[in-house]
């Protein structure tokens, strides 16, 4: 069994070397994972597995080898307390693909918002199941817990369909932890790429050929020669999106911030949500007292900063191109002014995006904004890193 392992990890590419694989032999002899599933697991993954690329086919080797291996016990294993809100969510209507086809978009943004007003206007009570008022668990445009290609969300705790075009709703975000470490390693290698060394400041470090080199010519009378410390003098300006579809992606993220913050010196940050428009924000627990306008960040930061924004750019194509269509206020201007300027102010910049590079075609609004920057979208990948790094590098 440990043998066949070890030929299905060397078969999924993972390099496992014959000395690994009898250090984790001596292991078992000596009984170090105490006859428990789980803790041969982190043995056969620390012994086995060099570099955090290959965990994941490490977890679908080791599972497809050890399937089955541990089993429930009794009736214990067979039975389960099914929490209350999911019962509360069967009341919530869900559609089949055909049904969802049948349900028909009520033809643009003008259209929609001035619907909208009469429905306000006309709507006396509440309203349950339909395709017209503002309610629950219909297909109507406007309401929570139901579905419409295109509608306005009210009143619901989190997006379901991810098919709102606007959102009237209290939102609260967590700001990124910048102090998460797990994963970050091969994230820091990457952003390695974008340095630039300088000796900067008071002359604190010792120049051992310089002392060297001195030293003989005062005929070995010690001659210290200090110079300053090399500093990486990149200045990098990072905006983060933050809340809705981006929630499916904070671990990376906070794993991406963390290795940030950690690489750069010079290294401001700022928060979005989906599209850059007049306001940014520095704690997004404090979300609408605490903007800072866009406009004194772009009259803040000279040109040299490198600008990286992190967002999965999935969006209603109206945010970018309308005024208005921000979902969670009224924009004056649409969010591509304003992502105009900024790239205007810094022309070193990067789009990192979390969703899958081969998934950016069915989205619209991933396909304009990458437009809008130039083709300088890359995947949230340690290969779409290296290439964003190399791009910034430029």
């Amino acid at each position: 069994m440990f043998l066949n392992l070890f030929y299905e990890l060397r078969k999924a590419k993972v390099p496992v070397s014959l000395n690994e694989y009898l250090t984790l032999l001596e292991a078992m002899v000596a009984e170090v994972p105490q006859y428990s599933v789980d803790d041969f697991y982190f043995l056969s993954r620390a012994t086995l597995v060099k570099d955090e690329r290959n965990l994941d086919k490490f977890d679908q080797v080791f599972g497809h080898v050890f399937r089955g291996l541990e089993k429930p016990e009794g009736e214990a294993g067979l039975t389960a307390e099914i929490p209350e809100e999911w019962l509360r969510a069967l009341g919530e209507r869900f559609l089949t693909e055909e049904e969802k086809r049948q349900v028909e978009a009520l033809g643009g943004w003008e259209k929609l918002m001035e619907t909208l007003r009469q429905r306000l206007e006309e709507q006396k009570g509440r309203h349950e199941g339909g395709n017209k008022w503002i309610g629950t668990k219909g297909t109507s445009p406007f309401g929570a817990y139901g579905y419409n290609p295109e509608g306005i969300r009210i009143g619901q705790d989190r997006s379901r369909h991810r098919r709102a075009v606007k959102v009237w709703d209290k939102r609260d975000f967590k700001d990124l932890d910048d102090q998460v470490e797990i994963g970050t390693r091969n994230i820091k290698v990457a952003l390695r790429r974008l340095r630039r060394f300088a000796r900067q400041g008071a002359a604190t470090e010792l120049d051992l050929d310089d002392t060297i080199r001195s030293t003989a010519h005062q005929g070995g009378m010690l001659d210290l020669k200090m110079v300053p410390e090399r500093h990486n003098t990149v200045k990098v300006l990072l905006l983060l999106d933050v809340g809705g579809s981006m929630d499916d992606h904070v671990r990376i993220c906070e794993e991406l911030f963390s290795a940030v913050r950690s690489e750069f010196k010079h290294l401001e940050h700022y928060y979005f949500h989906n599209c850059v428009y007049e306001g940014l924000w520095r704690d997004n627990a404090r979300h609408w007292q605490e903007q800072t306008p866009t406009w004194d960040v772009i009259h803040t930061y000279p040109r040299d900063y490198k600008l990286v924004l992190v967002g999965d750019a999935s969006m209603s194509p109206y945010e970018i191109v309308y005024a208005g269509g921000a979902v969670e206020h009224w924009n004056e201007e649409p969010g591509q002014v304003w992502l105009t300027r900024l790239l205007d102010q810094f022309p070193h910049a990067a789009w990192l995006n979390p969703v899958p590079q081969a998934h950016w075609g069915y989205t619209q609004s991933i396909q304009m904004v990458e437009k809008l920057m130039g083709g300088r979208m890359f995947p949230l990948t340690l290969e779409g890193l290296d290439r964003a790094m190399g791009e910034l590098n430029r």
